[in-house]
This record gives C-alpha cells, sequence and structure tokens, in this order.
C-alpha cells in the first residue's frame, strides 16, 4: 500500500486527526482494527508482515520508512503516491487510518518512528555557516539561488541518498557550470536555466539573467568540475553530516509542531 521510501518522504504531515483511543480496551479495539484493514487493503502488496512483495517494498524493517512520522504516513495512506501504485485511500476514514499507521508501528516492533541522527538546529548553523550551503542553495527562501532550492529536497530523498548527494555529487548527477564564449571573445559563466533548439538562457553568480542566440554563439564549454564542492566528506565530520541531513529533513516538514503534538497524543 505504500511505496518505496523515496517516494515516501514526498509527502509531510500537514494535519493528524485527533481522534485516537485513549483507554486500555479502546486500544486493543483499535489494534485489531488496524490489523484487519491492513489484511485486506495493504497486505496484498506489502505481506501480512510489511515486509514486502514483487509488488510493493518492505514497509516493516526499511529505515526509511520507519523515520517517517506517524502523521506522514497517515498523509500517504489517505492520499496516495502520485505516479505510484500507491492508491488513495479515500474510502478509509481517519480513525481507520489511524489504526492502520498503528498496526504499521506494530509491525515495526515500536511504536514511535526511529529516530533521525543529528541535530538539526546545527545543521541549520553549518547550512548558513561552514558548511557554505546558503552561498548557492535556499531553503525556505533564505540564501542563494544558483543552485537548487533545497526547501523540499528531503520530501523526495531519503537520509541516505541526501548523504550521498553531499559526499559524492558526481553520483547523482549535479549541474556543473557552463562559459559561453562569443565570436569577439566576451565570455559569460553561468548555469544553464533554458535551453532550445535557436537560444539559451544563463544566469551567472551574481543572478543576471543572459538570453543569447545559438547563432552568436562560438561555444558552450561544461566546467569540470560540478557545481556542488566534493570536499564535504573531509570539511564537515560524520556528526556535522548527520546534523545538515536532519536540518533538511526538517526543513521539509518534519517538525510542524501540530503534527508533532497530535502524533504524541496518538501514541498516549
Amino acid at each position: 500500500m505504500l511505496a518505496t521510501p523515496l517516494l515516501l518522504a514526498s509527502y509531510v504531515a500537514v494535519a493528524w486527526p485527533q481522534t485516537a483511543p485513549k483507554h486500555a480496551t479502546d486500544k486493543t479495539a483499535h489494534a485489531n482494527r488496524g490489523k484487519q484493514i491492513f489484511t485486506s487493503a495493504c497486505a496484498q502488496c506489502h505481506g501480512l508482515d510489511g515486509r514486502g512483495s514483487e509488488r510493493a517494498p518492505n514497509i516493516a524493517d526499511r529505515a526509511a520508512v520507519q523515520r517517517l512520522s506517524n502523521p506522514q504516513i497517515f498523509q500517504i495512506i489517505q492520499n496516495g503516491v502520485p505516479g505510484t501504485g500507491m492508491p488513495a485511500f479515500h474510502s478509509l476514514d481517519n480513525a481507520q487510518i489511524q489504526a492502520v499507521v498503528a498496526h504499521l508501528r506494530t509491525l515495526q516492533g515500536n511504536n514511535k518512528p526511529a529516530p533521525l541522527p543529528g541535530d538539526p538546529e546545527q545543521g541549520r548553523l553549518l547550512f548558513f555557516g561552514k558548511a557554505g550551503c546558503s552561498q548557492c542553495h535556499m531553503v525556505a527562501g533564505d540564501g542563494g539561488f544558483i543552485a537548487s532550492d533545497l526547501s523540499q529536497y528531503a520530501r523526495i530523498h531519503d537520509a541516505d541518498q541526501i548523504r550521498k548527494s553531499i559526499v559524492d555529487p558526481t553520483s547523482t548527477g549535479q549541474q556543473a557550470l557552463v562559459t559561453v564564449t562569443l565570436p569577439g571573445g566576451q565570455r559569460y559563466e553561468g548555469r544553464v536555466r533554458n535551453e532550445d533548439n535557436f537560444s539559451v538562457q544563463l544566469q551567472s553568480l551574481d543572478g543576471s539573467f543572459y538570453f543569447l542566440s545559438k547563432s552568436e554563439i562560438e561555444k558552450i564549454e561544461p566546467d569540470a568540475q560540478s557545481l556542488m564542492p566534493s570536499n564535504y566528506s573531509s570539511r564537515l565530520n560524520p556528526h556535522q553530516l548527520n546534523d545538515l541531513i536532519n536540518y533538511l529533513i526538517r526543513a521539509a516538514g518534519g517538525t510542524d509542531s501540530a503534527a508533532r503534538k497530535n502524533a504524541d497524543e496518538f501514541e498516549q
């Protein structure tokens, strides 16, 4: 019923229904109900134990799934994941979806999502300080613009993928700058924003845009190095990398206070 961990992370909690059971007998009935719904609606793809099949991934043991909050999983069940085999279960009401989430936590062997490593506040300081990420990247409207906006990056990338993109940018196809030379020797360096058969739109490091006709361009040369520095594995120690990854994940929605409060109520 749930899609891959990569796509799972693309949905963040926007609300968490406050209809959780409060008493032990209610919790038992709640758990049984979740098991019944999971068996009928989810097990045919994910297996009775949640460990996957040829039709759907393992959602019990995968750390990337365990790290999702209860509200995040609620939203995925309710809305599905467009473009994948994960449908939207609009036929289930809020209480039924909560019960499925509770049963999934049981299959995972715990009642809380696995904690993320690192300190997001320290990660924020690194992003806008020592790591220099904000010189090129933006989060929530703050930072640079020459590289991609990372505000929602963690919605579609799990922690391992984020780490790899930081320490080995060439493996993830990070875009390099290019140098455009005109016949008279005039040169422009920047990032290609748009290109068609007749023209190139280039944005320089100072933010200026240049619209250049290909008929007037002598050559376009990509830089040998990725726009993303390749030495973060030595510039940052493992703890700092965890901090930075945690910040990007939380920036994409993982610290929604209302969602966290409601999730805590659900787990009581």
